[in-house]
């Protein structure tokens, strides 16, 4: 499937380049502002488009089940303890983009992706029981971050093209985004599932054998690939009541059963392995948003295509009538 996109890929770009009216003018790319703008684009979108995801995840399958809340109700809080980042975004955005239109975008687009690497490595120093107000504070200033970014970003490579290429170009900022997007969940994913993998079997069979779960069936539950229980919290389940099954729950002590459907019991037995997995990620956000910082910085300082063009023209027009301009005696 891989090599099949590739080979879609190059040959999307060869027809690209030979068609009358295409899809994508890759000749906008030669302009610096155009092409660095969309490169921070693709790599803001892979710093962010899954982080969200890996979030939401911490918080449905270890932080809200530790702080008693049940699992059927943590996809509804998980999504008001995430507010922050929107209400980041949402003041860091209209304010960076007035501002941009004044001072340029470069400034606030550099300046966002270094906060929001920062705010990445922020998170990594957290425990996977953090104390809430530190989460909300470092999820604010990751969504202040993106927020410094997007609107002055999009309006640099808006504002880089000729006025006739202005549609083309948007849609090309958005294919940047989308094409972020997957690639970021798909990384993501797989970070966290080597990291799952490497740590989670030891500290399940311990888990569970010490809870008097038979071998016969604790062995395969700690080898299951980690995005069962993963999607099984992300969901609103209970992991290990729906993997153990109401017939085994009562075939052992009632002490045993009841601590394994615990709301702290999974959670627990989770935690480090997920904390472990989630840094790789984080560390990889954290260098996608140094990568755009520096992309951001090398479009170079205010332009405005049809400034220049203005310009441009009205020197040419002084030139040519100082040129026809007759002779006073």
């Amino acid at each position: 499937m891989a090599a099949g996109g590739i080979a879609v890929l190059v040959a999307f770009v060869l027809v690209e380049r030979r068609v009358a009216d295409p899809m994508f003018h890759l000749g906008l790319f030669r302009i610096r502002a155009f092409a660095a703008g969309n490169l921070a684009v693709v790599l803001a979108s892979l710093a962010q488009s899954g982080m969200q995801f890996m979030l939401i995840m911490w918080l449905q399958g270890i932080w809200l089940p530790l702080h008693g809340y049940s699992f059927e109700s943590t996809p509804l809080w998980a999504g008001l303890y995430m507010l922050p980042l929107t209400l980041g975004f949402l003041a860091a955005g209209p304010l960076s983009g007035m501002l941009s239109d004044r001072y340029g975008a470069r400034p606030f687009a550099t300046t966002g992706m270094l906060v929001g690497a920062f705010s990445f490595l922020l998170l990594m120093v957290l425990p996977a029981d953090f104390a809430y107000w530190t989460f909300a504070v470092v999820v604010f200033l990751n969504g202040v971050s993106f927020g410094m970014f997007a609107a002055p970003n999009t309006a640099a490579i808006m504002n880089s093209v000729p006025a006739r290429d202005r549609g083309v170009a948007s849609g090309m900022r958005a294919t940047a985004q989308m094409l972020g997007q997957p690639l970021s969940i798909g990384i993501f994913f797989t970070l966290m599932v080597v990291g799952l993998t490497a740590h989670v079997p030891a500290a399940m069979l311990t888990g569970l054998t010490a809870q008097h779960v038979p071998a016969a069936v604790a062995v395969p539950l700690s080898h299951m690939p980690p995005t069962g229980y993963l999607f099984a919290a992300f969901l609103g389940y209970n992991p290990l009541k729906q993997l153990l099954g109401a017939h085994l729950l009562h075939a052992l002590p009632a002490a045993s059963a009841h601590t394994l459907v615990s709301k702290a019991f999974f959670p627990t037995l989770i935690a480090a392995p997920f904390k472990d997995g989630i840094t790789d990620v984080l560390v990889f956000a954290s260098a996608m948003c140094v990568i755009a910082a520096l992309a951001s910085w090398m479009r170079g300082g205010k332009f405005v295509h049809h400034e220049a063009l203005a310009a441009h023209g009205h020197e040419h027009r002084r030139a040519v009538d100082g040129a026809q301009e007759p002779t006073r005696g």
